[in-house]
């Protein structure tokens, strides 16, 4: 990997944060050129997001009054995608390499929430009904206020932690583990989701990418 995509922190404050708490936050994590060349795609795709919907696989539906923010899943098409997607199997490989996961690949999609925009408190992964094993965020731009992301635990009402969403953040939390919710954006706030995973398909079963 060449220098200009090398991450901007140490692999072992990720990997300690994660076998301490479960997730890990780390500020000016990716190359300000990426953030930024990621951002400017999805003002120039704009018109190609669609909103999000709830589920996974066949019961996929809309629910507007749950989240309300606009997504496009990775093609792999353009070349800030490709550079993404390289940082993010860095994290898999090591992740692999430290905790034996068996982490099988990474999806991810753009998201756009505008003003108003939000998620409800929700889990990304069911104990032993998903494949999601890792949540990624990664933050595009620094809106002024609103859109934060709350990480709450396990159990209580208290969030752990309140992230202010802030350009070249990348946020990484247990999927199974954390309940979460994305505060109304005030203005327009570009990030990207997405999820380390487990193969679980099975002779019977192929589980789709997304």
């Amino acid at each position: 990997m060449s220098n200009t995509l090398q991450f901007a922190f140490s692999f072992d404050s990720l990997l300690n944060d994660i076998a301490k708490h479960g997730y890990s936050i780390i500020e000016n994590a990716l190359p300000e050129h990426l953030i930024s060349d990621l951002k400017k795609q999805c003002e120039a795709q704009s018109d190609q997001f669609q909103f999000a919907k709830i589920g996974r696989h066949q019961d996929l539906q809309q629910a507007s009054t749950i989240r309300s923010d606009k997504t496009k899943w990775f093609d792999g098409t353009t070349k800030a995608e490709q550079d993404y997607l390289a940082l993010m199997e860095e994290i898999r490989t090591t992740i692999n390499q430290n905790f034996f996961l068996g982490l099988f690949d990474y999806e991810c999609h753009f998201a756009i929430y505008q003003q108003g925009d939000f998620y409800k408190k929700h889990l990304d992964a069911f104990k032993g009904k998903s494949n999601r094993v890792f949540t990624t965020v990664c933050y595009l731009n620094t809106p002024v206020e609103g859109g934060e992301l709350l990480i709450y635990p396990e159990k209580g009402k208290a969030p752990l932690a309140k992230v202010s969403p802030t350009a070249g953040t990348l946020i990484c939390f247990e999927s199974e583990r954390f309940p979460h919710e994305v505060l109304a954006a005030a203005s327009t706030r570009y990030s990207i989701a997405g999820w380390f995973r487990k193969n679980n398909s099975s002779a019977n079963f192929v589980d789709p990418s997304q």
